[in-house]
């Protein structure tokens, strides 16, 4: 079972069944085409919709010949199955019709559902748009598997990629009743979050959080303890959060950061309450590891002051 507090995460635990045997299958995916939900996403990443909800097409009332390009994403028993569609193989959708949200604002209004299904569109196009060449020999690539593989069209070569996501840290180190946060050059004013950063080759993700910590503020870590996961389709990760205890706590700034501080419960509480610290917005882990952190330490109820 999925944690509870992965649970909590945007974008996670969809209750989507990605059906991976009705992706082999030409004729159950032409079954499910006619009464087919179909999300629409275009090269930013936007969906026709408004804060209200997507708006959606039914494969039944597109052109039969988008079926060949569209990219199943799942189906639950008894349900309408789920596809994706590119925006540039639908030229008659455009901004003159619809209006087009970004995945972040949907995030804040559409259902858990909804917003999941579109991450998961996002993220699976973006790679299929990454994918059209063979990394080995360079020829041009075949989407096959309903969308989830891309196999080289050059019959010597035939090599098979399929879609990838790039695994990241995300940690509240902490240090006694203080916690470690920063802040990036050209963030909104007052924002500061958890460090973060990529999972590098032959690196643990234990061995990540240690390295990027050390990188951007100086500070040595030790115990590092799972927290909880988050799809983050920003374009492509998937973010692993973590809590861990500082072993060397003094900070030495690096280059990515423009600011680093460690600030203690009660200090960091007030400085919400009075606007002079904005968090991450709810959508993100880096806010539930933060929100997390105040209530172990503060109690719980100091949860809704930050809704």
């Amino acid at each position: 079972m999925i944690s509870e507090r992965s649970l909590r995460n945007h974008f996670s635990g969809l209750p989507l069944d990605r059906a991976e045997l009705t992706r082999l299958s030409p004729e159950a995916l032409r079954a499910a085409w006619p009464t087919a939900q179909v999300i629409v996403v275009d090269f930013e990443g936007r969906a026709p919709g408004d804060d209200h909800g997507p708006r959606l097409r039914q494969g039944a009332d597109l052109d039969d010949a988008l079926f060949e390009v569209a990219s199943f994403l799942g189906q639950n028993p008894g349900e309408p199955a789920w596809f994706a569609l590119p925006a540039e193989r639908l030229p008659a959708l455009g901004p003159a019709e619809a209006e087009w949200i970004d995945l972040r604002r949907a995030a804040a209004h559409w259902s858990r559902f909804h917003s999941g299904v579109f991450a998961y569109a996002k993220a699976l196009l973006l790679w299929q748009s990454r994918a059209r060449h063979c990394g080995a020999c360079g020829a041009q690539t075949q989407l096959v598997r309903a969308g989830h593989c891309a196999r080289c069209r050059n019959p010597d070569c035939a090599m098979q990629q399929f879609p990838r996501t790039d695994a990241a840290i995300i940690v509240l180190v902490q240090d006694g009743d203080r916690a470690l946060l920063g802040r990036q050059r050209g963030w909104p004013e007052k924002r500061w979050s958890t460090l973060a950063g990529f999972v590098e080759p032959g690196e643990s993700l234990e061995d990540a959080v240690r390295r990027e910590v050390n990188e951007e503020s100086g500070v040595r870590v030790g115990a590092v303890t799972y927290h909880s996961s988050q799809p983050w389709p920003f374009p492509g990760a998937l973010m692993v959060g973590f809590h861990a205890t500082a072993a060397e706590a003094t900070i030495h700034v690096g280059d990515e950061l423009e600011d680093a501080r460690w600030f203690r419960d009660i200090e960091l509480l007030a400085a919400i309450r009075a606007d002079d610290v904005r968090l991450p917005p709810p959508i993100s882990i880096s806010r539930h590891l933060i929100e997390d952190w105040l209530s172990e330490r503060l109690g719980p109820a100091m949860r809704d002051e930050l809704r």
